[in-house]
Formats: structure tokens, sequence, C-alpha cells
């Protein structure tokens, strides 16, 4: 829409970089929220992980869309993931009147459709999806695998989404039920081969990986300062809280994006890095004509 042009600082389209670090950032016209990220392929040979931040208009409100999607047996489902959901969400008939349920059903659909267009691939391809919805006072988090999300919210971290891992009590019930097994290779696996358990793609073990995602809402308020989206590549080796601590004193989310992107790579992280931060506003003073930006 026309008039939210002026929204972006930038919009990620994400290019398929070299092994540079890349960063960037933006804030919502409404003054209500400001985002930022940073990804590198750090210690790994290729680059698997993908963003998305994006800020759009659906019937007269600005929507705030982030997502962190890291992808496993090459870069093929993460890719198509980022491209395609938020479309698909945001056209959904629904998306506005009952939006987990248009979440869940966007989140089905692009997993469908991407195993559709991967029948020629002779190599099977999955992707984690970790997403935030911001509608209004309104914060959806909707996650599938093990990119997570965590909220600072009084000072204190909280984690809005759980890691979908094979041994996770309920997660290996799931999959036993639909006749899957979980055992120990390196790590717990389903099958012995994927180490979460749910995902999108990874075709050959669709009967018991689904992309069906978890959704947790949370009300921006005046208690809720940040969010922290990121793959693997950060939470392996530094703690929610730890990601809270050091991303408080760092007013630009893009700055505190790049630092936990470092602090990850200098603890030895030897998987992709991807952060996307988005910081709340309104517990900030409404800005007066003078000082709006």
């Amino acid at each position: 829409m026309g008039y939210l042009n002026s929204v972006l600082s930038q919009s990620t389209s994400q290019n398929k970089v070299d092994d540079a670090p890349v960063s960037g950032g933006g804030h919502s016209q409404n003054g209500k929220f400001s985002y930022g990220y940073a990804s590198a392929p750090g210690k790994r040979s290729s680059m698997e992980d993908f963003y998305e931040t994006r800020i759009d208009g659906v019937d007269g409100a600005i929507i705030g869309l982030f997502g962190v999607f890291d992808g496993h047996g090459g870069s093929r489902a993460a890719e198509y993931v980022k491209t395609n959901l938020f479309n698909n969400l945001i056209g959904h008939p629904k998306f506005i009147s009952d939006i987990k349920s248009a979440i869940a059903d966007a989140y089905r659909h692009t997993d469908s459709e991407f195993l559709k267009s991967e029948n020629n691939q002779n190599r099977d391809a999955g992707s984690t999806a970790s997403t935030a919805i911001l509608v209004g006072d309104r914060l959806l988090v909707a996650n599938v695998g093990d990119s997570r999300a965590v909220i600072c919210r009084a000072g204190n971290a909280i984690a809005v989404s759980r890691d979908h891992k094979p041994d996770r009590t309920d997660e290996r019930q799931r999959i036993e039920d639909a006749g899957g097994f979980v055992m120990w290779a390196g790590t717990w696996r389903v099958g012995g081969v994927l180490a979460v358990s749910r995902a999108f793609g990874d075709r050959l073990l669709k009967q018991y990986v689904v992309a069906d995602p978890e959704i947790q809402e949370e009300k921006v308020d005046d208690t809720l300062e940040f969010l922290i989206l990121a793959s693997d590549g950060l939470w392996d080796v530094v703690t929610n809280e730890e990601a809270v601590s050091m991303t408080k004193p760092i007013q630009d989310p893009e700055e505190a994006a790049k630092r936990l992107m470092q602090e990850a790579y200098q603890r030895g992280s030897a998987d992709n890095i991807t952060i996307v931060i988005v910081r709340f506003l309104t517990n900030q003073d409404e800005p007066s004509n003078s000082n709006s930006n």
C-alpha cells in the first residue's frame, strides 16, 4: 500500500550473499516499534538461515511481520518459507477476524505448497520458522522447530516459544503415536535422522515431522520491552537471560542484534547465526510533533 512506502528504512529482501554478515533495521510509521536484524554464516561454509522483517497494511491497520527461518538439507526450504509464508498469512480471509487459525492455516498451506514444489528434488530440505506478528496491541508468536522467541517483560526474560526437539516428552509421544521413533544418534533424532521434531519440508519424515505451529499471544503494553527471535546458532551458546541482559542497554535493535551475533560467534557457535530484535516503544511517552521520528 502506497502510504506505507515510507514505513521501512530497509525492507528485507535477503540476498544470497557470500559470507559477509548482513544487518539492518527500521521502525513503524506509527512510532509503536522499531526493529533490527543481523545474520551471518558463522563458522559454517554454507548459509541456510533466512529472515524477514516486514511492515504491511491490512484493512487500514499497520502490521509487523518478523521471522527467522533455519534451513537444513540445503537452503531451499528456508528460502521458500521466507518468500511465501507471510504472503499466505496476510492473504488469508480470516487474518483479522481469527488470526490464530489464519496463522495455523498459513503454516500448513506453505508447507504443503513447498512439498509440491519439491517433486523433482533428490535432497530432502526442511526449515524451522519462528515468527512474530504484531497487530495493534497483540503480539502473536508462532513456532515450528528449534529457532526461539524470547521477550523481555518488566525486565525479565520469558521464552514465548518452546523448542521442538524429538526428546520433548509430548513431541516424542506424538511421533510414536504416528508410527515413528526417536533415537540417539549424536543427539536425539526423529528416525535417527532429524534433530527437530517439527519443520517445513522434510518430505520423507512428513508423517512425523509436522509444520503445525505452537502459537502464543502476548499483550503489547508498557511492561513489554523487546522481543528476540533467533536461530539456534544463538541459543546453542547464549541463554535466554543472557540474551535479554545484553540487549537491554542497547536502544538500537540493529546494534543489539549485531552484539548478540558477535557474542555467539565468540562463544564458539558452530552454526549459522540469525537474530531479529523488535523493540516496543509503547512504554515511552507519545512523541510530540516536534520530535516525532
